[in-house]
């Protein structure tokens, strides 16, 4: 399989996520789920793989999406490293999660504008807490 050019794999992710979220809605139950991983990949614009994996990164947390499925649509390894590493199914810690996360330079930038896509969003107190503590071990 012929690997797709970079600009055709950010396209390609769009799609993905756009066929994968379908039916799902933010909290406010109103706005489809596909506004935040777009809001998140607006953040990271210019940086193909950032890009791509915000686009994907809540993929294989929410919905049925593998990472074989990613690598059938010819998704770089790159990408799916990325996505991989922003995945949390809830078997590790917050702590090490974000440690996780904040060893992989292009994990951290979309995790970062994960965070801020989603404190621009309504959050809760307990959301705002949260990514606040988050923010700061990922900068520090």
């Amino acid at each position: 399989m012929t690997p797709l050019p970079r600009g055709d794999f950010v396209h390609r992710a769009a799609e993905l996520a756009r066929a994968a979220h379908v039916g799902q809605f933010r909290r406010d139950g109103v706005t489809p789920y596909i506004r935040h991983p777009e809001a998140v990949a607006a953040r990271v614009a210019g940086d193909p793989v950032a890009e791509a994996a915000a686009w994907l990164h809540d993929v294989l947390e929410d919905t049925d999406t593998t990472v074989e499925n990613l690598r059938d649509k010819q998704i770089p390894d790159e990408v799916i490293a990325c996505v991989v590493a922003l995945t949390n199914k809830g078997d590790i810690g917050y702590e090490r999660y974000l440690d996780r996360i904040k060893a992989s330079p292009v994990a951290k930038k979309v995790k970062i504008a994960d965070m801020l896509a989603n404190l621009s969003d309504h959050p809760s107190d307990r959301q705002i807490v949260k990514y606040a503590r988050g923010l700061l071990v990922l900068m520090a």
